[in-house]
């Protein structure tokens, strides 16, 4: 892709990105996009084909941006399945608060948008990928306790961490982050991790 292409697909991206974070995505059009990033509709089309992977590639440039793949560098590369739970659980639940104006405008439209709809998934997918992971590393080591499945404690730890159980807790309820990314913290290993039997 030439210099000039890829300067366009940024700008594109980046109006994207703004309009998601006003008026959580109601003006999320082709036409608003093109507008906002000063080009023709025809150029946003060039290249995405079509709105769905157009906020597909948004949600994913966030992560490009805010180097994900640093933020979840401890977690990935940790040596027990306590240590990968636990620093999912910071880099994730960190994460939220900076990318909660996209997720939220996406969230709100999943409803009744499709391309919406499949972008939120996409990236819960990823959410869902990390959690397994860490769920995985945790019955590797033997301590994931036998009360669940891989996929119950996965679904446990995925539901935990949802967007929309931050956005209760620091939002509606006035938790501080800190306290947030702890009790998470405390509640996954409390629902996950097996505990010695009682002597």
């Amino acid at each position: 892709m030439s210099r000039k292409n890829i300067e366009t697909r940024t700008r594109i991206l980046n109006a994207a990105w703004k309009l998601l974070e006003a008026d959580e995505g109601s003006g999320v059009r082709m036409s608003d996009i093109a507008k906002t990033a000063r080009i023709s509709r025809q150029a946003v089309y060039l290249h995405f084909p079509n709105r769905t992977e157009l906020l597909i590639a948004t949600t994913r440039y966030l992560d490009e941006v805010k180097n994900v793949d640093a933020r979840l560098a401890a977690s990935r590369n940790a040596a027990t399945g306590l240590e990968r739970l636990e620093a999912f659980v910071e880099a994730w639940g960190n994460y939220i608060p900076e990318v909660y104006g996209v997720a939220k405008a996406l969230l709100v439209m999943k409803d009744t948008d499709e391309a919406a709809k499949l972008a939120w998934a996409d990236r819960m997918a990823a959410v869902r990928a990390g959690c397994k992971a860490a769920v995985d590393a945790l019955k590797n080591d033997g301590l994931l306790t036998t009360e669940h499945s891989v996929k119950e404690a996965t679904d446990i730890l995925w539901s935990l961490l949802s967007v929309q159980t931050w956005e209760q807790l620091t939002r509606e309820c006035g938790w501080s982050q800190r306290r947030y990314v702890n009790a998470m913290k405390k509640l996954s290993n409390k629902m996950l991790v097996a505990r010695p039997a009682a002597q």
